[in-house]
């Protein structure tokens, strides 16, 4: 391995932009504010409630919380979403999901205004993504994703790239993300045939598949980069593992994202971003 893509200078870099941004609205007496929605106190809810929370206001934005009750009722909920529709000085609302099983979470996300949709769970941000169009916004993980690999001068243009994963919120989106930027991308999944092959063909692996050790050092070869998405906690060692075997790849590829300290903290840095984006919209 030559390279260990970390997280943390690329939210760097896109915060010390959104600083200047930040204060340009500022002087508009704009403070670019997201409002957070959760439903119940899932630990990795709050766990990411806390770093955006403390991202955005480290960024003089403002964020308001939302808490309500694990067994809240539907229309309780949509009048959360509602209220943060009606109110101009919210520029940006992330619901949180899963919602409990009883909620009717389609419902939920159609709910929200697509301009104020920062994490792209709107049908509106969905067709903007697919289109290629600045409608609502693209889920920030997948985004980031590509924040990630700009940030270390990783080429896309004519680049071939295996996504593996096929999720609206990280495969599927990311696909298009990158194929936006000219790339050659093969998406894959469980049913592929010959997953290997596919991966070892590709100039870049993204992983979003929720599974650990999905891939594995037969299915890579020197000189690729892999960007590894998954988040899973490993039971026998107690310590969070990504999607990727990172001790059996690393030495085989050239760049690799690690799990923690990877993907994920460029996640809330591209969150800020979508909220600075529509707080400018809101007064161009």
């Amino acid at each position: 391995m030559e390279l260990e893509m970390r997280g943390a200078p690329v939210a760097k870099a896109l915060g010390a932009k959104l600083a200047e941004r930040v204060g340009r609205l500022a002087d508009e007496g704009v403070v670019p504010t997201l409002a957070m929605i959760r439903v119940g106190d899932r630990p990795d809810d709050l766990t990411y409630e806390r770093a955006a929370t403390k991202r955005c206001e480290g960024l003089g934005m403002a964020v308001r919380r939302v808490v309500l009750h694990q067994d809240c009722a539907q229309e309780e909920l949509l009048g959360a979403i509602r209220e943060a529709n009606s109110d101009p000085s919210v520029h940006g609302c992330l619901l949180f999901r899963p919602l409990p099983e009883h909620l009717d979470e389609a419902q939920a996300c159609e709910e929200l205004a697509f301009q104020k949709d920062v994490d792209g769970v709107t049908r509106a941000s969905s067709f903007g993504v697919y289109a290629s169009q600045s409608l609502g916004f693209s889920p920030c993980t997948a985004e980031a994703c590509v924040c990630l690999l700009d940030h270390y001068d990783v080429a896309l243009d004519g680049a071939r790239v295996t996504v593996v994963g096929r999720s609206l919120v990280i495969g599927r989106p990311v696909a298009m993300l990158l194929q936006a930027r000219d790339a050659t991308v093969t998406l894959c999944h469980s049913h592929t045939v010959d997953l290997a092959g596919a991966c070892r063909e590709a100039d870049v692996i993204v992983v979003a598949t929720g599974r650990p050790n999905t891939l594995r050092p037969e299915h890579v070869r020197p000189g690729q980069v892999v960007v590894d998405v998954g988040i899973n906690w490993d039971e026998e060692n107690q310590r969070l593992v990504g999607d990727v075997d990172f001790e059996g790849i690393a030495p085989i590829v050239r760049a690799i994202t690690p799990v923690p300290r990877g993907v994920g903290s460029v996640t809330t840095a591209v969150l800020a971003e979508h909220v600075v984006r529509a707080a400018e919209r809101s007064v161009r």
